[in-house]
């Protein structure tokens, strides 16, 4: 049974930029809808992370093998228009909206100094895609010894056998694994 005053939802990188790229989003927006609905009619706080830079990209070094490669495409793109998360999913006031400079939700925001303020202890997450925010701020989070649950099908990847083993062999070290409707059902 999880302590609502210590749990809090992030809904990590759900970016409609992010999300046209990915076949099916719309299963997976539907999820995360439920999830964010049974957090907010039971007081769990829903956080928001998107990722986001300044004007120019100071926060890119080129040598980064992912987003070194986003920088070209990145120029000329409105950083606002690019952080927009899907209407469906988007947050409601007093809902923090952090912005992070990597994978890791935790890099370059301020995610750590809210969760901490709010005292929380348990992290349930979900978000796209799964190679990327998912694993990187599941293992920077399990690391700050943070209780974990990822909601596997409010996850998705750009390769569903990525998303089936991460979910499967790897992040199980790490968090207990649940559909949206299993953690709604508690």
């Amino acid at each position: 049974m999880q302590n609502n005053n210590s749990t809090a939802l992030l809904v990590l990188d759900m970016q409609e930029n992010l999300l046209q790229r990915l076949e099916g989003s719309e299963k997976l927006i539907d999820n995360v809808s439920k999830a964010i609905q049974y957090a907010r009619e039971n007081t769990i706080p829903v956080i928001y992370a998107v990722v986001g830079f300044k004007k120019g990209l100071p926060e890119i070094n080129i040598h980064n093998k992912t987003f070194g490669n986003l920088a070209s495409m990145l120029e000329k793109t409105r950083m606002e228009d690019f952080m927009t998360i899907v209407p469906q999913l988007a947050p409601v006031e007093n809902e923090p909206v952090v912005i992070k400079k990597r994978f890791s939700a935790f890099v370059g925001s301020d995610l750590e100094v809210i969760v901490r303020s709010q005292q929380i202890k348990h992290l349930v997450m979900c978000g796209v895609v799964t190679s990327g925010v998912i694993l990187s701020t599941a293992l920077e989070a399990a690391d700050k010894d943070y209780q974990l649950t990822i909601l596997s099908d409010g996850c998705q990847d750009q390769q569903l056998d990525v998303h089936q083993m991460l979910m499967e062999k790897i992040l199980p070290r790490h968090a207990v694994i649940q559909t949206c409707e299993e953690w709604i059902k508690g």
